[in-house]
């Protein structure tokens, strides 16, 4: 379908040498098959945590060693190549360690410990890669690695996730010429209807895969693949370059994960599951818009509707969610259209402007611009000091927010700046000029272990907490991401999903309230709960809720994870 009957034997061919070379090679002989409840994804940059006189990579492999070895299975790492902007997503060499960042080796030890997730930046390089220096000069490679497109050509019906001009200017000895550039002018597209630029990716996938990587992420796939005179998203071509590749990584590394970043509307997001024949993985891009506006409203009739709507899917074997609620990237607006009504979404993001965020747009095929994206950090999302006094409820409405992200079908992860409730870094956004660097902080390393060892602090709290909800959440079998979910029927500002281990034994009925009122909840109302409520545990708190006048009382912003299995709950401060 991609080059014609002609050219598909030889490009097979080439496709399965760079396969098999892999499987011949490869270090590490067999990877974990599937996920079960243990698997949480921790997010981070490499150089997120600092300290003097060792690179970021071992200051990174330290923390988690000994913070983190009993809470996370899996790191994602971002971007660690040498670069040129972006924060990692301008790859100048995606073959090469920073060495700003530390070495291969540094990355290979942190994959004794932890499996690693890697981006594989697909769709881009820098202007300053070594293939458009060969385009400028006309040489090959590069000469035909990237979309050389007239000025004039009518690009308005192109799907734009900014306002930067789509096409950017390079000079070469042939005269100007214009690139294509869905990002902005240092991240120039690369042309997948040469076959060479997917080949090319094909061996550096398979290059990450033996330097650890046990989940390859496809950074803004959505639009891989240009047809002028289409939309230049989601083209057909694009899904037959997933399909490629999780047909070559079932062939030649079995348990290795294909995970899409797509940061669109629900329906479109979830086209990357195909029929079970591409990714393995996509991100609820839905939940963390949600979840943001439900806990600012205390309106839970949005996030209820999406759940149910979401508990009704039927997902392909072998494929789920992977729900979080902050990364390095900020809060995507597109996925909440047709989820909330506009004015809700226009009162919430004055409200987020109010609490130090930032709002950023994309260019409409109209001419006109939409919100594409809200820059803050989670935590100070919930109520940070910026314009006011500081908000009590601060700490329990964010950690909430993160217990119902832990209680989803499907695989939770972590950003770290959630973990350490990291504020709004403005310094970050005046220094570099970039409103996502609000969210992206370089922690002293010694600073943020003071902070932690301080029960006081924000971070000593949130973190002591987050470890307590991890540790619970890894022990549950019915917190399997393949375990059945349904929504519970539950009041206004009450937030309720049942979760079933795949083999019936355990039922958790996880309960959160989204206001600063307690709740009554009658346990006759909640599903196989008698009126006394007897035979249940809540896991946090690790004791039996009391009754009163014949109901619960959900404490304000509070979590339950009600179990039918108490054996299988920690205490607190286990």
């Amino acid at each position: 379908m991609l080059y014609g009957p002609e050219r598909a034997p030889e490009l097979t061919r080439r496709m399965l040498g760079i396969a098999d070379r892999y499987r011949q090679r490869r270090v590490r002989q067999c990877l974990k098959q599937g996920w079960d409840e243990r698997e949480v994804v921790l997010i981070t940059y490499a150089n997120s945590l600092q300290s003097p006189g060792a690179p970021p990579l071992r200051s990174l492999k330290y923390f988690l060693e000994t913070y983190l070895a009993e809470s996370v299975s899996l790191v994602h790492v971002l971007p660690f190549f040498p670069y040129s902007s972006d924060d990692g997503f301008s790859v100048t060499d995606f073959r090469a360690v920073n060495p700003e960042l530390g070495t291969w080796e540094d990355v290979l030890a942190l994959a004794k410990c932890f499996d690693l997730a890697f981006d594989l930046v697909l769709n881009h390089c820098s202007r300053e890669h070594l293939w458009l220096v060969e385009f400028i000069r006309g040489d090959q490679p590069g000469a035909g690695y990237f979309i050389d497109t007239d000025a004039r050509a009518n690009l308005s019906m192109v799907v734009r996730p900014r306002t930067s001009p789509l096409l950017t200017a390079v000079h070469t000895p042939r005269g100007l010429r214009h690139v294509w550039a869905t990002f902005g002018s240092d991240q120039i597209d690369l042309n997948y209807a040469n076959p060479e630029v997917l080949l090319e990716m094909v061996d550096t996938l398979f290059d990450y895969l033996r330097h650890g990587a046990r989940l390859l992420r496809l950074d803004a796939v959505a639009y891989l693949w240009k047809e002028i005179g289409t939309p230049c998203i989601h083209l057909p071509q694009t899904h037959q370059v997933v399909k490629l590749f999780r047909d070559l990584l079932d062939y030649a590394a079995p348990g290795a994960l294909l995970m899409t970043e797509t940061n669109v509307p629900h329906a479109e997001n979830i086209r990357y599951f195909g029929d079970g024949d591409e990714a393995h993985i996509v991100y609820q891009f839905s939940l963390p818009p949600l979840l943001l506006h439900a806990l600012w409203s205390g309106n839970t009739d949005f996030l209820n509707a999406w759940a149910r709507d979401l508990a009704r899917e039927e997902l392909p074997p072998k494929c789920t969610f992977l729900n979080f609620t902050a990364s390095h990237d900020g809060v995507g607006l597109r996925p909440l259209e047709g989820l909330i009504p506009k004015e809700e979404l226009d009162t919430l993001l004055d409200a987020m402007r109010q609490r130090g965020g930032y709002i950023s747009t994309k260019a409409n095929s109209d001419g006109t611009q939409s919100p594409y994206e809200l820059n803050i950090s989670y935590f100070d999302a919930f109520g940070g000091a910026a314009h006011g006094s500081p908000n009590p409820w601060q700490v329990p409405k964010f950690l909430v927010s993160q217990a119902v992200a832990l209680s989803f079908r499907g695989i939770p992860a972590v950003y770290i700046h959630s973990l350490t409730a990291t504020p709004n870094d403005t310094l970050g956004v005046e220094t570099t000029g970039m409103t996502r660097s609000i969210n992206r902080r370089r922690w002293d390393l010694h600073e943020l272990e003071r902070l932690l060892a301080d029960a006081r602090t924000a971070t000593g709290r949130v973190f002591r907490a987050y470890r307590h909800l991890l540790a619970l959440r890894r022990a549950q079998a019915a917190f399997h991401p393949d375990a059945p979910q349904h929504v519970l029927p539950l009041p206004g500002g009450v937030f309720g999903l049942e979760r079933r281990a795949r083999d019936g034994a355990q039922r958790i009925l996880a309960l959160f309230n989204f206001t600063d009122r307690p709740q009554p909840i009658r346990p006759d109302d909640l599903p196989g709960v008698a009126a006394d409520g007897s035979g249940w545990l809540d896991l946090i708190g690790g004791d039996i809720p009391p009754l009163r006048s014949n109901r619960w009382l959900l404490p304000p912003y509070g979590t339950w994870w009600l179990s039918n299995a108490p054996a299988a709950c920690f205490r607190p401060g286990d």
